[in-house]
């Protein structure tokens, strides 16, 4: 046990010794971490406890989509804590009846009803057991550049290095995914890019067995893995084959759900059906630990009168219901949707564009709304990656002018929250600029 007495906090060289003395950090070898402390934040800002401002241009986790500290969901959780502050699942309860009538109102056509969880790993987790019951199949298909959380079949249908040391669920199969700027398939063209995708997936569709594979869990635009925009046709040829295999399709949202795409969903940029549909992190930008599962009417009925033989203790924890309720009206009042599609096609866009014409160290940039990723090349003509050494000096960079970033492998990811105005957006923006073009 430490033997370290906790300080009362003053200022960041306290906090980050109490902190990596007591704390076991997700994804990280424990020894020589130096966490950032932040002490509060206000819309778009952060503040550390020396005092240092930083404008967040990584909302987190890519999760605080309404910005930090909005009032009227922390009165919500507020008020809530005051009425009822923990109530078990197998009660009924205002705040989980109506924050599934909330989630209801901005979901796909067809979906019937919420199953909650506390996040989005679990969420995952409870649409692949909900497909397998429905199907009576077992299998599970997903992409290799796609993740899907840190619980048993989530981190398993994960295609990234986090799969690999964790490996224990059954019957998970994985395809590659579009990506033209580094195609897997030789396509020139978009075109050809979906088409050769989806020809691969159904190959192995067919390879596996069609009859032994009880869904698709795909990340609509996959997101730690680069802000993958699915290129014309894809999500579409991926609804067929599932079709015409009786394949369930998963659409995991955790990230690129409410608001993040500047659509409610991002599937509603892409005008595709799914048969569940996951979800956590914009739901209520992340102020309370909530997740949960879009259900279709079809495959609830499959539990009219079969047990599910899944739940949580938390499952639609009141205060996590307020401040869902909350964010969802939030969105809704200030058009904070609205606003990020905005941002993105007047502001980060274009901005990412000419910067991208500017630098030779841009080999690509691609997104929507508030959700753009920056891929960074050591030569533009082999597509090398940038290394390691170079990303790590140019987060220290950006951090020491003030931006709060999201970098990934080779990648600068412009996340901000959906909230963020056209002048803060060119603020940070230009930081971004200004370090890459002195590096």
């Amino acid at each position: 046990m430490s033997q370290s007495p906790f300080i009362q906090p003053s200022d960041n060289a306290t906090i980050t010794a109490a902190d990596t003395g007591n704390v076991f950090h997700s994804w990280s070898a424990q020894a020589g971490l130096a966490p950032m402390p932040i002490a509060s934040g206000s819309g778009v800002k952060v503040w550390d406890f020396d005092g240092n401002e930083y404008l967040d241009f990584s909302s987190q986790l890519v999760n605080v989509n309404i910005g930090y500290q909005h009032p009227a969901v922390v009165t919500a959780i507020q008020e809530q804590a005051a009425r009822l502050a923990t109530v078990g699942p197998a009660y009924a309860n205002d705040a989980r009846a109506k924050a599934a009538q909330k989630i209801l109102e901005h979901a796909p056509e067809g979906m019937q009803k919420i199953f909650f969880t506390n996040a989005g790993a679990d969420a995952n987790e409870n649409a692949i057991r909900m497909a397998r019951l429905h199907t009576g199949r077992d299998k599970v298909l997903s992409l290799y550049r796609s993740y899907h959380g840190n619980t048993g079949a989530a981190i398993v249908a994960t295609g990234d290095w986090r799969r690999v040391p964790n490996e224990f669920a059954r019957g998970h199969v994985h395809a590659f995914g579009p990506y033209l700027y580094r195609s897997e398939f030789w396509a020139s063209t978009a075109e050809e890019e979906s088409a050769r995708a989806l020809h691969h997936l159904e190959r192995i569709v067919q390879a596996e067995g069609p009859s032994s594979i009880a869904a698709m869990l795909f990340e609509t635009i996959p997101g730690t893995a680069g802000v993958l925009m699915p290129p014309p046709g894809y999500l579409h040829g991926v609804r067929e084959i599932c079709d015409r295999y009786g394949i369930i399709l998963i659409l995991d949202e955790v990230m690129a759900g409410f608001g993040r795409t500047g659509a409610w969903l991002a599937l509603d940029n892409f005008d595709v059906r799914p048969d569940l549909v996951t979800f956590a992190k914009g739901v209520n930008s992340g102020y309370v630990p909530a997740g949960g599962v879009m259900i279709s009417e079809a495959i609830s009925k499959t539990f009219d009168d079969r047990v599910f033989p899944g739940g949580l203790t938390y499952s639609g924890h009141p205060l996590a219901m307020a401040s869902i309720v909350a964010t969802i009206e939030a969105m809704e009042q200030e058009k904070i949707v609205e606003n990020a599609a905005t941002i993105g096609e007047t502001v980060i866009g274009p901005r990412l564009a000419a910067m991208a014409e500017r630098l030779d160290v841009i080999g690509e940039v691609r997104g929507i709304g508030v959700f753009w990723a920056i891929e960074l090349v050591a030569d533009a003509e082999t597509r090398e990656m940038l290394p390691a050494s170079e990303m790590g000096a140019i987060k220290k960079a950006l951090m020491a002018h003030g931006l709060l970033p999201f970098l990934a492998d080779n990648r600068i990811h412009v996340v901000p929250p959906a909230v963020i105005t056209a002048d803060e957006a060119e603020t940070g923006l230009a930081i971004i600029e200004k370090v890459l073009s002195e590096r």
